[in-house]
């Protein structure tokens, strides 16, 4: 039988595309190598004694576009979050926390003048980010029609002086220019590295930094309800309600493209024909299978650590934790330790002083715990380190995850009246209900090269004038396109690269 198309991985974006593909009448075929979908969106039973189902990979949704849920019906609901951050610090002794929430308020206001002694910082991170909103309402709706060129972008969002702060000069000299206070540069910067290794004087930082700041020009993050495998869920329905062909444990091997069409074959000795191939897989996977020679990306650059708590743990600033951990908790992360944990890192070691940053989906949405945890006073705790390249594990994986685990967790406890490791659910063996999972891990488990979240680096959400794709979705082979979150404006949850492979393939007749 030949197909319209065929997708390689049925993730959150191939599903999407899949899809788009069959709702315009197409007829579908997903492969997927492993036995359940999902990929990194995908929530699990991790820890098997509890009935918690843990967002393991993913955990936040900002980038999907309200569109692509109400093109395709999407019963799919995110929840915003009333605290955006919390960073506790020390001054003078005594502890502290920079409270900043959703909506500025007189709790922000006041927090920003107990940290820097005026009104200053606070009123620049007003006029900072209402800059970035503004750019964002105008580039985000881009994100789902034909690439724009530079310059064309640049006309269509009219900001000169933001557009030169966002695209052109690194985040190092927008940050030390708008801010003054050391935590407060950092905590605008780590938006800016959410799994990218690199430092703010790169351009590479910037790129990051729009993606995490332009979801449906606002930018907010907000919480899954019924955690990421919810979305997989519901894409599932909505895909196979349109007709679409589902079936796991079917990686494919051999790609072969010509005039007429592709053929896949798989380690099973199957093979299926269509006239398109979309490849939810990292792009460099695909060049594997295909034979081609791939660029070089940065390696990923986090460590995933899930947790199981009993009860939240007490604040030495005493702040109500039910606040703190309900938004984003920033450790280590002024600038000048994200700066000294980069060099570090760089040079082969393991940070010191890890930097990190976590959240507790429970408090926002308790829904992914049974009602007995609930009831208990039960809470899921996640934490992304940052500055963990793949490289700093390749020796000894679990020695270097030992060790980093115990950097982030040392630097948490130095703010808690209780440690986190007292808190922990227990198994009936006597272990703690901690999982933690390094690029290596990544790799392995979700297919994601060297651990890289964004499946290789990621690029700005326009094209250079004269480049000749249309989406960013193309590649050498006019049958064979990308879906996944390595074509350009991927990255991330958002189904964005989904729709436009779907848009792309569809443009051909």
């Amino acid at each position: 039988m030949k197909y319209d198309a065929i997708i390689m991985g049925a993730g959150h974006n191939g599903l999407v595309a899949a899809s788009y593909l069959a709702k315009a009448g197409k007829k579908v075929l997903m492969l997927e190598a492993a036995a359940e979908i999902g990929g990194a969106t995908a929530s699990v039973r991790a820890f098997k004694e509890y009935d918690a189902r843990l967002s393991r990979y993913s955990y936040l949704v900002a980038l999907l576009p309200d569109q692509i849920v109400k093109d395709l019906g999407l019963n799919f609901e995110t929840i915003s979050r009333d605290v955006s951050s919390f960073t506790p610090y020390k001054k003078d002794g005594k502890d502290f926390g920079l409270h900043i929430s959703r909506l500025w308020d007189h709790e922000t206001e006041e927090s920003f003048k107990e940290l820097t002694g005026s009104d200053r910082e606070g009123l620049a991170w007003r006029e900072f980010y209402a800059e970035v909103e503004k750019f964002a309402q105008k580039m985000a709706p881009t994100f789902l029609e034909p690439l724009r060129t530079r310059s064309e972008m640049k006309t269509l969002i009219g900001q000169d002086d933001t557009w030169e702060h966002l695209i052109e000069k690194p985040m190092s000299e927008v940050i030390k220019s708008k801010f003054r206070d050391d935590l407060v540069r950092g905590i605008v910067l780590t938006d800016a590295l959410i799994g990218t290794f690199v430092s703010a004087e790169s351009i590479q930082s910037n790129i990051c930094f729009l993606y995490h700041l332009m979801g449906n020009g606002t930018g907010e993050w907000k919480v899954p309800r019924g955690g990421m495998g919810a979305l997989v869920k519901e894409l599932e329905r909505v895909a196979k309600s349109y007709g679409v062909t589902i079936q796991t444990g079917s990686e494919i091997n051999k790609i072969f493209s010509d005039s007429t069409g592709v053929t896949v074959h798989t380690i099973s000795s199957e093979s299926y024909s269509a006239e398109y191939l979309l490849s939810n897989a990292a792009p460099a996977h695909l060049d594997r299978i295909i034979g081609k020679k791939t660029k070089d990306s940065l390696s990923g650059s986090q460590l995933k650590i899930n947790m199981l708590l009993k009860e939240l743990p007490r604040l030495k600033s005493g702040a109500d934790p039910r606040r703190a951990f309900s938004g984003t908790f920033h450790i280590n992360e002024s600038y000048e330790q994200l700066e000294d944990a980069y060099l570090t890192a760089h040079t082969g070691t393991i940070p010191e002083h890890a930097p990190s940053e976590m959240y507790c989906h429970t408090l926002t949405d308790p829904s992914i715990l049974s009602d007995d945890l609930a009831d208990k006073g039960f809470h899921t705790l996640t934490l992304f380190g940052l500055h963990t390249p793949a490289e700093l594990f390749t020796e000894n994986n679990e020695a270097a995850k030992k060790y980093a685990t115990k950097r982030c967790l040392d630097a948490l406890n130095s703010y808690l009246v209780d440690p986190i490791e007292s808190v922990l659910a227990v198994n009936s063996d006597g272990s703690l209900c901690i999982e933690v999972k390094s690029p290596l891990d990544l790799e392995n488990d979700v297919r994601l090269p060297r651990g890289n979240i964004f499946h290789r680096d990621l690029s700005f959400p326009f094209k250079e004038d004269g480049d000749k794709q249309i989406w960013g979705v193309e590649t050498d082979d006019p049958r064979i396109f990308i879906c996944g979150a390595g074509a350009q404006r991927g990255g991330g949850v958002s189904g964005i690269p989904g729709h436009n492979a779907a848009m792309a393939v569809l443009g051909k007749r």
